[in-house]
């Protein structure tokens, strides 16, 4: 008789591990890792995000390094946003899309600009998407022209994020963060190390991640916990990103929703670009219209629309929800779903199957929040 043991997944883990440990962190599997989902309670976390500061180790993510002549005008083809109107030091959101403009996945593109005639860059993916997305690149670019290193074991990924970032990294850093505007990035010295800056992040609150090697970003770790930064898991990253409206890959977006779906329309740059992987999809939708929509759903009473629950109005099943949560900022549940475009206006009525018995929900504007102090562009 086979070990039921020999059947589990071996889960990788961050080089921050050992310190969620000590901390007593509750872990939980995500992308192929052990994760931390919660240190002292995701409400507290998500509070103190909100509030103050949290710090997320993040560093499971997919991180590439990307150096060449053509890397710009290459990396147009694979994404449907205008890379060439970024300027050194600025990043884009973005998506990599399949031939039926299917998102393989969303990423950000941090353009460090032209050195010695090459253009240099950071790619950052999602952890259970990294082998695939790596394996995508590879095959869509001029390798011979393009050097690709894939750096994702080599560096510690760091989020600090809430209204007092700034305050709690500025003295571990060798020039003044308070230039750097949204989606803006620096190469600077943290602790006297290399590091790599940039104010981005998943919470929908100003903030910065920071990529370093691993010895000098376990000891920023311990050095930000000090200085007053909440420890937080995936659990209040969730309820954070959803607060802010921010797509989860493999629910909210994959590789049958495109961005214009997906209400991902303002990365969509059809009128100042050339040919990119999923073009003609998606100029067929923008002149027809798209047949769903992605829309912000708050539920009307306590109970919670969860990931696969479905939407009903007037008794018929018309879509799904892909993410919800009790928010708790807003003190009340919102979720994400699927509907048809037809029933996706704001003010619109529909009801969700929660467990067999249908409670009502109202189509929302997106975010369900918004930070007073999130920088913008």
């Amino acid at each position: 008789m086979a070990n039921p043991k020999e059947n589990l997944e071996i889960l990788a883990r961050t080089p921050l591990y050992a310190f969620a440990q000590e901390l007593k962190a509750r872990f939980t599997g995500f992308g192929g890792w052990d994760m931390p989902v919660q240190f002292s309670g995701i409400t507290a976390e998500h509070e103190a995000v909100r509030n103050k500061a949290g710090i997320f180790d993040i560093s499971h993510m997919g991180k590439f390094t990307l150096q060449g002549k053509d890397l710009v005008s290459q990396l147009q083809k694979l994404a449907p946003s205008d890379f060439s109107r970024l300027k050194e030091g600025q990043a884009q959101y973005s998506v990599l899309l399949n031939p039926e403009a299917g998102i393989i996945d969303d990423i950000i593109f941090y353009y460090q600009g032209d050195s010695t005639g090459e253009q240099r860059g950071v790619l950052i993916v999602n952890a259970a998407t990294c082998a695939k997305d790596k394996e995508w690149l590879l095959s869509n670019l001029d390798t011979s022209q393009i050097k690709f290193q894939d750096v994702s074991s080599d560096k510690v990924l760091i989020a600090l994020q809430g209204p007092q970032s700034v305050a709690l990294l500025q003295p571990f850093v060798n020039q003044d963060l308070s230039p750097i505007k949204a989606f803006g990035h620096i190469e600077a010295l943290i602790l006297d190390q290399p590091a790599f800056i940039a104010r981005t992040g998943y919470t929908g609150e100003d903030g910065f991640e920071i990529m370093i090697d691993p010895g000098v970003g376990a000891l920023l770790w311990q050095n930000l916990i000090q200085a007053g930064a909440l420890p937080c898991g995936l659990g209040a990253r969730d309820t954070l990103r959803l607060e802010a409206a921010m797509a989860l890959y493999g629910q909210d977006i994959d590789d049958t929703t495109t961005p214009l779906e997906a209400g991902l329309g303002w990365l969509v740059h059809l009128d100042t670009k050339g040919d990119f992987i999923g073009r003609s999809v998606l100029e067929q939708q923008k002149a027809q219209g798209v047949k769903r929509r992605l829309v912000g759903l708050q539920m009307q009473g306590r109970n919670i629309a969860r990931h696969a629950y479905q939407v009903l109005s007037e008794g018929k099943i018309v879509g799904e929800i892909t993410s919800g949560t009790l928010s708790p900022t807003l003190g009340y549940p919102i979720a994400l779903a699927y509907v048809p475009t037809e029933l996706s206006s704001v003010g619109q009525t529909l009801d969700v199957d929660i467990r067999g018995k249908t409670y009502p929900a109202v189509v929302v504007k997106r975010p369900f929040y918004r930070s007073k102090s999130r920088l913008t562009n």
